[in-house]
């Protein structure tokens, strides 16, 4: 594999703090804190059950936690940034007391990614890449954040409603340039930024299976990859199984994606994605967990 793929760099977070990439595949474990997430809605909305998830993903061995209060699956409606505040903030002043993993918040919403930095989360995950809210980039840049951009076409309520491109990895590579490029310049440090293909958010199977196909040439724009693409539709579509049956599909999907460049995957099972990113970080000559 072409060397750039694995390139070590480090991923500059708030307080002087850094994550470091390319020496081995990280894992983003989700705790979704919401009624109707698509894959677990509804089973951590308890605060301390979505704490003990949260460690309980720390302890099967991921490196960041993604907490989220407001479902982005298709067809999904958005919800007030009261009440996905009410929701986060005390399970992310939960896990930062009680562990070590970097957290994350995944919103779109400006005023709750200041909450949540405030609790201590250390990276904001928008599935808007820093458009949905005007003033997102200045929390970005106050709180000094790292920032996931995502790629998504339309919203979480329209974007399956028939997406097309005429070569979805050129337009989808050519908007997170564009959007790594804007946060940049508007103050957000090029050591903060990864960069998410929005594997699902509005993507056809055919689009899908062409930005997994094609990951190396999005790892080489220059921005550590971040690869979602747990339990999606596309994983069903393939294998005739139900979203709680996905595991299987999930990682073969991730481990291609490390294989391929991704510097950090994002999964909702821990545990056995760890035990086969060991396995794929080993033959790719990244060290071994």
């Amino acid at each position: 594999m072409n060397q750039m793929h694995r390139v070590k760099r480090r991923l500059d977070l708030p307080g002087g703090g850094a994550l470091e990439l390319g020496e081995r595949t990280l894992i983003m474990g989700v705790v979704n804190v919401t009624p109707d997430s698509f894959s677990d809605g509804g089973r951590y909305q308890d605060i301390e059950a979505a704490v003990a998830h949260g460690l309980s993903l720390v302890a099967q061995g991921a490196d960041i936690l993604d907490v989220g209060g407001e479902s982005t699956r298709p067809g999904s409606d958005p919800v007030s940034a009261e009440e996905e505040i009410a929701r986060v903030v005390p399970v992310i002043a939960g896990l930062a007391r009680q562990c070590e993993a970097v957290i994350s918040i995944d919103t779109n919403k400006a005023q709750v990614a200041a909450a949540a930095m405030a609790a201590g989360a250390r990276l904001i995950n928008d599935v808007t890449a820093l458009t949905g809210d005007p003033a997102m980039t200045a929390v970005a840049v106050e709180s000094g954040a790292a920032v996931v951009l995502m790629h998504m076409l339309g919203t979480p309520k329209t974007m399956q409603q028939s997406p097309a491109y005429d070569d979805v990895v050129a337009e989808v590579g050519a908007y997170l340039v564009q959007r790594a490029q804007a946060v940049e310049a508007a103050g957000v440090a090029r050591g903060r930024i990864i960069i998410d293909p929005g594997i699902g958010f509005g993507k056809n199977l055919e689009h899908n299976l062409s930005l997994l196909r094609n990951l190396p040439r999005l790892a080489e724009l220059g921005y550590p990859l971040l690869l979602g693409a747990s339990r999606k539709a596309f994983i069903g579509q393939l294998t005739g199984r139900p979203v709680e049956l996905r595991l299987w599909g999930t990682l073969g999907a991730h481990v291609l994606g490390a294989a391929l460049g991704a510097d950090i995957v994002r999964v909702h099972d821990v545990a056995p994605l760890r035990d086969a990113l060991a396995v794929c970080d080993a033959v790719m000559a990244r060290e071994p967990r």
